[in-house]
């Protein structure tokens, strides 16, 4: 049962962020740009939030997929079980708090537009830091995710599980792509061809493995190779 729910669990995890970014303009990355960002939420407060509403969502979603994964694959490698558990888990609930200062532009958006011309600066200074703090919690919670994918597709590459072991090769080298590439980024802001080449091996990776959570065939039984 937790394998078919860690199956749903990863591609709700994609569609609720898909979602969020095409129908409601939630930038996963935020561009450090306040007074632009405070102009767009004061056009429409309601789809801004309702964008972060939705994240805040997919964070939670995340826990319950760490959680799901440790019930339906720890029995093969407790250590690594627990490693995702806390890594992934972590990951969500750092995103999950942060998102509440997050939401708090919509006042700061609020205020923003009333206010005289002395008193916008401030205001905006107060929108750059948020801005900052998201994008470095997200950064963070990234290398998390990294480490985390790597403990449960060590698990899937090395034992006979549900999962074919080429999945579990194929999680290997995306995670360890993605979180140098997350590394190189924090250190070189400019340099992210990596990091995207990644995020994009990632998101295949985490398709194919929930669909085939969700509707692959089931072993007789489970062999360590």
């Amino acid at each position: 049962m937790f394998i078919e729910i860690s199956g749903f669990l990863f591609l709700l995890i994609i569609v609720v962020l898909v979602f969020a970014s095409s129908k409601y303009g939630y930038e996963i990355f935020s561009e450090l740009d306040p007074e632009g960002q405070l102009q767009k939420i004061n056009e429409n407060p309601k789809k801004f939030r309702m964008g972060t509403v939705l994240v805040v969502f997919e964070h939670f979603v995340i826990v319950a997929l760490a959680i799901s994964l440790f019930l339906a694959f720890s029995s093969f490698n407790l250590m690594l079980g627990i490693l995702w558990l806390v890594t992934r888990g972590t990951e969500g609930l750092i995103q999950v708090y942060n998102k509440k200062r997050y939401l708090g532009l919509l006042d700061v958006a609020k205020k923003y537009s009333d206010a005289s011309d002395a008193d916008k600066e401030p205001l905006s200074n107060m929108a750059l830091d948020i801005l900052k703090s998201k994008n470095s919690t997200f950064s963070v919670a990234q290398i998390l995710f990294s480490i985390g994918t790597l403990a449960y597709s060590i698990v899937f590459a090395i034992y006979a599980t549900v999962v074919p072991v080429a999945i579990g090769w194929f999680g290997i080298i995306a995670s360890v792509i993605y979180g140098l590439g997350n590394v190189i980024t924090r250190a070189k802001p400019d340099s992210k061809v990596l990091w995207n080449l990644g995020g994009l091996l990632i998101w295949i990776f985490e398709l194919i493995l929930g669909g085939w959570l969700l509707f692959g065939p089931r072993p007789i039984a489970h062999v360590p190779l």
